[in-house]
C-alpha cells in the first residue's frame, strides 16, 4: 500500500477547512500534513487535527503532496506560486477571483498540477453537466436564469457555483458566458433579451448553498436543482480531487476532469 497523501489544508480556522480536516481523519488515503492560517490569526497554534495551525505557507508545503485551498483570492494566488515552486498539487475551491488573479493561476499551473472549481460536490458537477446538455438542445427559444443562495457571511455574488453552472449553458451554445451574462436587474430594465444568461443571488441564514437552474419557454419551465445540505459534499469532492491529480502531469484541471465528465 502507498503511503497516505500529505495534504496541506488552507484555512484550517474556517468553515470549510475545518470541514476538510474532518473529511482526512475519516480517510486513510491520505493524512493532514500542515494546516494553515493567515498571519494574526487568533487560531495560530492551536491544534488543528494532530498539527499546530501555522502561517508559514513556505514551511507548510515542504515535503507536502498537496495544498487544499479555500480561501481568498490573494492567499490563493500567494499558494499557487509556492505549490509551482515545490511541484505539487494545489486544490482551488477560492471564488471571486478577478482576471489578473486567473492568468497567475495559469501562469503557476505551468508547473504545479491545479484542479480548480467553483463546485467540489459529485452532484453539482453532474448538474453542471445536464445543463450544458440541456441548453444545446432547448435552444434560444429557452430563456436560462440561475438562482443561488448563501449563508449571511458569503461575500461574493454571483456564486462559484452559478458561475459554473452559467458557463455550462454557454457552452451548451457555444458562446462565452461574457457575452450572455446580464447585469443585476434592478429598476426599469425592459424587456429580457433573447439568448442571455441572468443571475440571481439571495442570502440569509445558515444555508450552505441551493442553486436552481430554469429553462423558461413559452407554457412551459424546466427547473434543475441542487441543494447542498453540508459542507462535507465539497470537503469529500477536494479529497477526491487531489487523490486523483497526484502524479498527473502540470497543467490546470477541472472537476469535469477529475469525474470523466
Amino acid at each position: 500500500m502507498s503511503a497516505p497523501l500529505a495534504i496541506v489544508v488552507a484555512g484550517a480556522a474556517g468553515r470549510m477547512g475545518r470541514a476538510i480536516i474532518e473529511a482526512i481523519a475519516g480517510e486513510p488515503r491520505v493524512k493532514l500534513h500542515a494546516a494553515l492560517e493567515h498571519a494574526g490569526s487568533a487560531a495560530l497554534g492551536q491544534d488543528a487535527g494532530g498539527v499546530p495551525i501555522t502561517a508559514n505557507g513556505l514551511e507548510a508545503v515542504l515535503h507536502a503532496d498537496a495544498v487544499i485551498d479555500f480561501t481568498t483570492p490573494a492567499s490563493t494566488v500567494a499558494l499557487a506560486a509556492l505549490a509551482a515552486q515545490a511541484r505539487i498539487v494545489h486544490v482551488i475551491g477560492t471564488t471571486g477571483l478577478s482576471d489578473g488573479d486567473q492568468k497567475r493561476i495559469v501562469a503557476a499551473s505551468r508547473h504545479a498540477v491545479i484542479v480548480q472549481s467553483g463546485n467540489f460536490s459529485l452532484g453539482v458537477n453532474v448538474l453542471a453537466a445536464l445543463v450544458k446538455r440541456a441548453a444545446a438542445t432547448l435552444g434560444p427559444a429557452f430563456d436560462i436564469e440561475i438562482a443561488e443562495m448563501h449563508h449571511r457571511h458569503k461575500v461574493d455574488a454571483p456564486s462559484g457555483t452559478a458561475l459554473l453552472l452559467g458557463m455550462a449553458a454557454a457552452a451548451g451554445r457555444n458562446r462565452p458566458l461574457d457575452e450572455l451574462k446580464t447585469h443585476p436587474r434592478d429598476g426599469h430594465t425592459g424587456p429580457r433579451a433573447e439568448g442571455t444568461i441572468g443571475f440571481a443571488s439571495l442570502r440569509g441564514g445558515s444555508v450552505v448553498g441551493d442553486h436552481t437552474v430554469t429553462f423558461a419557454a413559452d407554457f412551459e419551465r424546466i427547473e434543475l436543482t441542487h441543494r447542498a445540505e453540508s459542507r462535507g459534499i465539497f470537503a469529500r469532492g477536494a479529497l477526491t480531487a487531489a487523490l486523483w491529480a497526484h502524479g498527473k502531469p502540470s497543467g490546470l484541471y477541472s472537476m469535469q476532469d477529475v469525474l470523466a465528465l
